[in-house]
C-alpha cells in the first residue's frame, strides 16, 4: 500500500520490453526495494498471480490448523 510504498519496501514484478523496464526501474526502486524483470508483457502479473495464489494457500493452512486447535 501507500506506506509500504513510502518506505521503499514495495517488490514489482514487471513484464514488458527490456529496454522499457530498465527506464522505469530507477522510478520503480523509489518505491520498492525488489524490482525484477520477469520477461515478456505478461510474465509480471502471472508472477504476481502465483505468488498471491501460493501465500493465500499458506493463509489456508494456517487458518486451518487454527481451528484444528480451538477444536
Amino acid at each position: 500500500g501507500v506506506g509500504a510504498a513510502r518506505a521503499g519496501n514495495l517488490t514489482f514484478m514487471v513484464g514488458g520490453v527490456e529496454q522499457e523496464f530498465n527506464a522505469a526501474k530507477e522510478l520503480l526502486t523509489c518505491m520498492g526495494s525488489n524490482v525484477i524483470y520477469c520477461g515478456e508483457v505478461g510474465t509480471g502479473q502471472a508472477a504476481k498471480i502465483c505468488n498471491n495464489m501460493l501465500l493465500a494457500i499458506s493463509m489456508i493452512g494456517t487458518a486451518e490448523a487454527m481451528n484444528l486447535g480451538i477444536r
